[in-house]
């Protein structure tokens, strides 16, 4: 679950992730600052179709909208792992098995 657009207020230094979409299929996303590509979690994420795990993509803009009311989350279906950069955090690439819509594609490249 993805927040795109993270601000100050509403998110620590810790966990001001830099989320986005690379392309209608491929999505940066970062792990928690703790998580390396050695520990548990890095492999769970590297191996994941191996080991007969499934990864979700749901994301949402902000937190709340113009009105001070929670956004919902998009589910935009299964994400496999593609490759990764750098470690605490994991940048990690997904491929989604469907492409994101346009209009939603262009609010999440921004954000990058």
């Amino acid at each position: 679950m993805v927040t795109l657009q993270k601000n100050e207020k509403e998110f620590s230094p810790q966990t001001m992730y830099r989320d986005y979409a690379l392309t209608s299929r491929l999505f940066h996303w970062e792990s928690q600052h703790r998580i390396s590509a050695t520990s548990a979690t890095g492999r769970r994420y590297q191996n994941h179709v191996a080991e007969g795990s499934h990864v979700l993509l749901f994301t949402r803009e902000r937190k709340k909208n113009e009105l001070g009311h929670r956004e919902a989350f998009v589910f935009h279906g299964k994400v496999r792992y593609v490759d990764h950069r750098g470690e605490r955090p994991m940048g990690i690439t997904w491929r989604l098995d469907e492409d994101m819509p346009a209009d939603l594609f262009r609010r999440a490249a921004i954000a990058g």
